[in-house]
């Protein structure tokens, strides 16, 4: 895989085209994905991360995810990519739509270009120009199945990607006051936007929050029962929504995830008042 800086990407932008993790904690951080998904981590280099190491996940041979030892001031978290076809273009785009742009576009060898940012509701986000073969497995258990941006200013964070990326949105949210709002191209479903509620502490900051599919033969509830096993923790109970049976998890280094099969569904939302899973 390689890319010059000026090479377009095949993707079109507004994709979720990758997800990785900075772990305080790598080593456990492997383990613990290694047991639950299955994943297999090979070694590459990187050198915008701290050790300069960067494991790359794999399932059957095809890339699910990255992993790196956080900075010494930076938490466990994951975080999705959204693929565009010019870096430097983007992050043009980003200031003038009223977003930060905290990393200028960067070439990292053999991986394509990236920038990182801050958008208007205040939450980081990474734009990738990923490079023209790049492969990543999504959508099938075990792998990455979306995302969701929690965040206190819907319309801010609405209009900036909408018009970045030329979304449209649709309120998805149910009549007792939910907004979520799913975010679409070419009429297909790509992230979704939810609008934190009173689950949520006033000082819980804006985030994405990462899914990953589960094998229906499994289930949401088993999974949940390995990761306690493996030394994660269950945040949330699996709960019902109209997308499936979701639980919310942490990973042995303090990392939030979700987990969902989409083979059980429901009309409603099952989920209860909780408390905030970013709350320590």
């Amino acid at each position: 895989m390689s890319l010059g800086s000026s090479a377009p990407s095949v993707l079109p932008s507004g994709v979720p085209c990758w997800v990785e993790l900075a772990s305080v904690d790598e080593a456990a951080s492997h383990r613990f994905y290694e047991g639950l998904f299955g994943w297999t981590f090979l070694l590459s280099r990187d050198p915008a991360t701290r050790t300069g190491r960067y494991l790359i996940g794999t399932l059957d041979g095809v890339p699910v995810g990255g992993l790196y030892q956080a900075a010494p001031d930076q938490a466990s978290a994951w975080m999705i990519n959204i693929s565009v076809q010019n870096a430097h273009a983007a992050a043009n785009w980003v200031q003038r739509l009223g977003g930060v742009v905290t990393l200028e576009p960067t070439v990292l060898p053999h991986r394509g270009c990236i920038l990182h940012g801050i958008e208007p509701s205040g939450a980081p986000f990474v734009l990738w120009q990923p490079p023209a073969d790049w492969a990543f497995a999504a959508g099938f258990p075990n792998t990455f199945s979306g995302a969701d941006l929690n965040t206190r200013d819907g319309e801010a964070a609405d209009g900036f990607f909408t018009r970045l990326f030329s979304y449209t949105s649709l309120q998805v949210g149910d009549n007792r006051g939910i907004d979520y709002v799913e975010w679409r191209l070419e009429q297909q479903p790509v992230l979704y936007r939810y609008v934190m509620g009173p689950e949520y502490p006033p000082q819980a900051p804006p985030h994405w929050m990462v899914y990953f599919g589960v094998d229906p033969a499994r289930g949401t509830d088993a999974t949940a029962g390995h990761a306690l096993m493996l030394g994660g923790t269950v945040l949330v109970e699996p709960y019902d929504t109209p997308w499936g049976r979701i639980a919310i998890l942490a990973d042995p280094a303090g990392a939030v995830f979700s987990i969902i099969d989409h083979s059980r569904t429901s009309e409603g939302w099952g989920r209860a008042e909780v408390d905030d899973p970013y709350d320590d």
